[in-house]
């Protein structure tokens, strides 16, 4: 591990100089000076050889976990953009370069002298010990230190005000010098009622991000939500995971000042231990939080009060941003997407060994995404293309899908100029399988076109198997889907060719118990990427037929974003 970097920023070594009025010729770019070196020999056929240089180099200790505004973490994204340089694709950023300058901030707690403080109806108060039973930061930008005196503590059911499906958490009461508690997922979940929300699959209603959104907008001083591992999809070593040390965000125009003074989690037990205390039960109250016409409930006795101290560090990361030009109609694009970024960093507290290693290296997620998008693109650069290619590897998902979303908000291309996008997001080498898995299963005709590549492969698509998990709002696609943008998130199959259905499950299961958002997350030679090589294959096929084409595929009637690209389009 390295920890003092040279590196000179792709920016202005791989950007397109401009000219200068003195007629003697600019001086030669001098060469990227990258942290390790670009692949010698890959070949235009996506292979397994070809991916697994680039996922190995994406995820390895010298990018220190590709921590967004962190010097090792933007050298992952200067090693990006050189490749795409070496592959030949064109500069699509700001200025003529390769990269969209994102504005964000580093906020990292202090937990020495930062506190989260039960007091009991009896007068006794526990401060609340983090990351074993609470994690909790503060979204204000502009202060080292927030805090506020005891509050009373509300108990929202899910948080959610979802006129569409007639329900209120919040029942228009005064949330201001309050702090409220509330679920995870969505009533639909707990339920299973298709009729209520979307039935088992979750709705963004059920998303953490949401939730906490929503909280400001009713002004509550704090939000927390209860984890538990069913609803949540994961366990509660994955929230002390990500969200402990540095946090990043986008620089917001009012400094965070909308959002509640402390947002958080804690644990199911600490939750039920508080409401009992208010005379409670947790379960009773989380059966009628699911009842149609749920009323918020306050804890009796209970109260909350808060620190936050934090270190902010005002810092600039990059999409990275390439094309491959069309012959044809080169104004209109097909895109593809994956996040570079991971975890980076994360410094244990002295005696603490919740983790071994202080890097997360995020190999599956998303080295693998990332080397997917170059293999495409170094695969359509040997094609003839009518439309262009617009290859996207976006910073600050992990931070909250933050660095697509800057992009989708501030696009290098108009957004109604792109016919329909792909999104690349966590590979499981498990092999061969018969299937591919749609995330969001039933969007949009791009299935249709996935379908009849697969089906080539003698394969077949399946609807994601835990739409309750939230998978399709989880991944940066979700930020063109909102804006219109037909949007097509496929994985990798679960049904294996060795060992059936129930060997990729259990596969798919120990990653994530594991492995997802922890340190354990690296790269492994005995990787099996024979079946990432045919999901790239169809992935690569979909977009390429639509770049050799004139059709426009959309979304099938009645979803949820084909009014937003009707009117993109301007046929409403």
């Amino acid at each position: 591990m390295f920890n003092r970097l040279t590196f000179a920023s792709a920016a202005a070594l791989l950007g397109l100089a401009a000219c200068a009025p003195d007629p003697a010729p600019a001086p030669a770019a001098p060469e990227p000076q990258l942290l390790l070196p670009l692949p010698e020999a890959t070949t235009p056929d996506i292979n397994a050889a070809d991916l697994a240089i680039r996922i190995k180099t994406l995820a390895d200790d010298i990018f220190e976990g590709r921590g967004p505004g962190t010097p090792a973490g933007e050298a992952s994204a200067d090693w990006i953009a050189a490749e795409m340089a070496r592959i030949g694709l064109t500069p699509g950023g700001d200025n003529g370069s390769w990269f969209q300058s994102v504005k964000m901030v580093n906020q990292a707690v202090d937990p020495a002298t930062s506190e989260l403080v039960v007091t009991w109806p009896d007068q006794d108060e526990l401060s609340l010990a983090f990351k074993e039973q609470a994690v909790f930061w503060t979204k204000h930008q502009n202060t080292n230190s927030v805090s506020f005196e005891p509050t009373d503590v509300v108990f929202v059911g899910y948080g959610a005000v979802a006129p569409e499906y007639g329900w209120d958490d919040y029942a228009s009461q005064d949330y201001a010098g309050k702090t409220v508690i509330m679920l995870v997922n969505d009533p639909g979940f707990a339920t299973g009622d298709p009729a209520l929300f979307n039935g088992k699959a979750m709705t963004y209603y059920g998303r953490w991000t949401y939730k906490f959104e929503e909280a400001a907008r009713q002004g509550a001083t704090a939000a927390l939500v209860i984890h538990e591992t069913e609803p949540a999809s994961y366990g509660w070593d994955v929230v002390a995971g990500s969200w402990t040390g540095a946090q990043s965000d986008l620089v917001r125009a009012n400094g965070g000042a909308d959002r509640a003074l402390i947002e958080g989690w804690i644990t199911r037990d600490m939750a039920a231990e508080m409401f009992a205390k208010a005379g409670l039960d947790l379960e009773v109250m989380k059966t009628a939080a699911k009842t149609r016409g749920f009323a918020p409930v306050t804890l009796e006795g209970l109260k909350i009060r808060g620190t936050v101290n934090q270190t902010i560090d005002a810092q600039t990361s990059r999409n990275v941003v390439g094309i491959l030009p069309g012959a044809t109609t080169p104004d209109e694009y097909v895109l593809y997407t994956a996040h570079w970024d991971h975890l980076g960093m994360k410094q244990g507290q002295p005696g603490d060994d919740f983790y071994q290693d202080d890097i997360f290296n995020g190999a599956v997620d998303n080295a693998t995404g990332s080397a997917a998008i170059l293999e495409i693109a170094e695969a359509m650069k040997a094609q003839t293309l009518d439309r262009s290619a617009l290859f996207l590897a976006v910073t600050l998902e992990e931070s909250g899908l933050l660095g697509s979303a800057y992009y989708a908000e501030n696009a290098t291309v108009p957004l109604s100029k792109i016919v329909a996008g792909i999104n690349i997001d966590g590979a499981l080498p498990i092999g061969r399988t018969r299937d591919m898995v749609v995330v969001g299963y039933g969007a949009s005709q791009l299935e249709d076109l996935l379908k009849g590549v697969v089906a080539k492969q003698d394969r077949e698509i399946k609807p994601d198997q835990s739409p309750q998990a939230g998978f399709f709002y989880r991944s940066d696609h979700i930020s063109f889907a909102k804006k219109g943008v037909p949007m097509l998130y496929a994985d990798g199959g679960e049904d294996k060719i060795d060992g059936g259905v129930a060997a990729g499950k259990a596969a798919a299961m120990a990653y994530t118990v594991e492995r997802y958002h922890k340190p354990m997350d690296e790269y492994s030679d005995d990787w099996d990427l024979s079946g990432f090589v045919e999901d790239v294959q169809a992935l690569y096929e979909v977009g390429l037929g639509i770049a050799q084409s004139a059709d426009w595929p959309t979304w099938y009637p009645g979803n949820e974003f084909e009014a937003a690209r009707k009117e993109s389009l301007g046929q409403n």
